[in-house]
């Protein structure tokens, strides 16, 4: 599989998708998808979540070990898209930004919801939960049509987007008053 280099916008939505990811109420996966528009435009964010409205102050409902987190859980990319569709925004010439390969379940939602290019770092092919959805999930997107670009998560653009936010938030630089 082919890996690209960033450019500063996909390096900008890289470490956006980092920081949605924080959010995630799921205590051993932390995933966040960011969908922008033909203008580079934020359309949406998701990440690895309950469904709205349902309470995380059940740990049980996050237990990784009898798979309850899998009954509650929605993953990022699915939140992604749904936020879009309660905001009524159309996917038409929208990009996904995502900090982990799509499971098989998110890229059916991809590729339902007509997003044409999804961004993400490559997939461990050797998974053993994921593996299986991952060669899944490129075959569903090469038959689809979606184009798929693939990043390293050591891109040096990334890296100095995230130094740069790092910069901002230190009081000397004047950036905040």
């Amino acid at each position: 599989m082919k890996t690209s280099t960033c450019d500063s916008w996909d390096a900008r939505f890289f470490a956006m998708a980092d920081l949605v990811a924080s959010w995630s109420e799921d205590p051993s996966r932390k995933v966040g998808a960011v969908i922008v528009g033909g203008a580079n435009q934020v359309v949406s964010t998701g990440y690895n979540g309950l469904p709205r409205g349902v309470s995380d102050q059940h740990p049980e409902r996050l237990s990784r070990d009898d798979g309850a987190k899998y009954l509650w859980i929605e993953h990022a990319e699915r939140n992604a898209l749904y936020n879009m569709l309660r905001a009524g925004v159309s996917s038409k010439e929208c990009r996904m930004y995502c900090n982990s390969f799509p499971c098989a379940d998110c890229s059916r939602a991809i590729v339902q919801s007509g997003i044409g290019d999804l961004r993400t770092y490559s997939p461990d092919m050797t998974d053993q939960k994921y593996g299986k959805h991952f060669r899944v999930a490129l075959d569903m997107f090469e038959e689809a049509g979606v184009e798929v670009r693939l990043y390293s998560r050591q891109d040096e653009k990334i890296d100095q987007v995230i130094k740069s936010l790092s910069d901002a938030r230190q009081s000397q630089n004047n950036f905040f008053r």
